[in-house]
């Protein structure tokens, strides 16, 4: 665009850059926030004297999830409404700055409360090993759809983000629930990830989780913690 004699190629080219920088702003955000329930969720089941949890086969499922997100769903993110009104970037600014880098950390970090909440919940329930397992691991996905649409944008409120197209994204949500339905309900794969079958309420605990994650962090960013200083 910039061999282009023409004032309007520079803008464009300008527009788009500043896209694909908060498009990559926005999966190391991401990123940084998915791992911390699932680190957390790894450990803390060992540290409390319980059953291991999540085990090799299902983290390495939950990364197929994670990697097509950075790198087709957030890619074909549209632009901020805000792209071309901002101040040039400072050249010497981190890619994700301290008030990014925070949100993120707090996104994370209410993930794990959320996800703990249902471990232990579970556990005092008196589920077995394998059910405990696929309520967790079953959590941890819906909340990672959660991170995906909170992440979408810096400003735009759920609805918004929900209502934006993005095929991609719709297509890994379909694709992620098709294989988890078969992980939770299809023998070989049961036996394959160590579940055992969730039962329609604890299904609903686990849409219940996704939705109070949901709500926290849009409750966040009303009150400014997800601001992109630079």
């Amino acid at each position: 665009m910039l061999l282009h004699d023409d004032f309007a190629s520079i803008v464009a080219t300008i527009r788009l850059g500043r896209r694909i920088y908060d498009n990559m702003r926005k999966a190391i955000a991401y990123i940084v926030a998915v791992h911390v329930p699932i680190a957390g969720l790894a450990l803390l089941p060992i540290l409390c004297g319980m059953p291991l949890i999540l085990m090799p086969i299902q983290i390495a499922l939950l990364e197929m999830v994670i990697d097509p997100a950075c790198s087709v769903v957030f890619e074909s993110e549209r632009e901020e409404r805000d792209v071309m009104h901002r101040p040039p970037r400072k050249p010497g600014a981190p890619v994700l700055p301290a008030g990014a880098a925070m949100w993120a950390g707090i996104q994370g970090l209410v993930a794990l409360a959320i996800g703990a909440g249902a471990l232990f919940a579970g556990a005092g329930l008196g589920m077995g090993p394998s059910d405990l397992r696929a309520l967790v691991f079953t959590i941890l996905v819906v909340m990672n759809i959660g991170l995906i649409l909170v992440n979408r944008s810096f400003r735009s409120s759920l609805a918004e983000a929900v209502l934006r197209p993005n095929p991609a994204l719709w297509i890994l949500v379909c694709v992620v629930a098709l294989i988890l339905s078969a992980a939770l309900y299809w023998p070989p794969m049961q036996a394959l990830f160590h579940f055992g079958p969730l039962h329609p309420d604890d299904l609903a605990g686990c849409l219940a989780a996704g939705v109070l994650l949901l709500c926290l962090l849009e409750s966040g960013k009303r009150l400014g913690f997800a601001r992109q200083d630079e």
